[in-house]
């Protein structure tokens, strides 16, 4: 599974996260927990403070895919969505990515092509 979002440590236990435009930031977590309420099923938050946040950081999961840096943004079944971290567009061309945005090249990359799949914080 890909992870691509903020995780915030609180109480000594990560969880996903978004921070508020208020200052403060949402936990979520897939079980039920005190003081998390439910959103949807699987799915439960918690706003807290943000001087209670132990840390705040951003996680993504990137990989190496025909030679070349990516960043999983996505993925189904046996596929990952790939979005090309390199910026130069003759390899993003050479390689057939999508050009979806000015300087953004994604493509669908089947998972078992996919080497060195890890999650670093950024």
């Amino acid at each position: 599974m890909s992870r691509d979002g903020y995780v915030a440590r609180w109480r000594g236990v990560d969880y996903e996260a978004s921070p508020g435009a208020d200052g403060t930031v949402r936990l979520y977590s897939a079980e039920p927990a005190e003081g998390f309420e439910e959103v949807r099923p699987g799915r439960h938050r918690r706003l807290i403070p943000p001087d209670e946040v132990e840390s705040l950081r951003y996680l993504r999961t990137t990989c190496t895919w025909q030679g070349e840096q990516f960043t999983v943004v996505g993925e189904h079944d046996t596929w990952l969505r790939v979005e090309y971290l390199g910026g130069r567009a003759p390899v993003a061309e050479r390689l057939e990515l999508e050009h979806v945005d000015h300087g953004v090249w994604q493509a669908w990359a089947p998972q078992s092509e996919v080497q060195n799949l890890r999650e670093e914080f950024i």
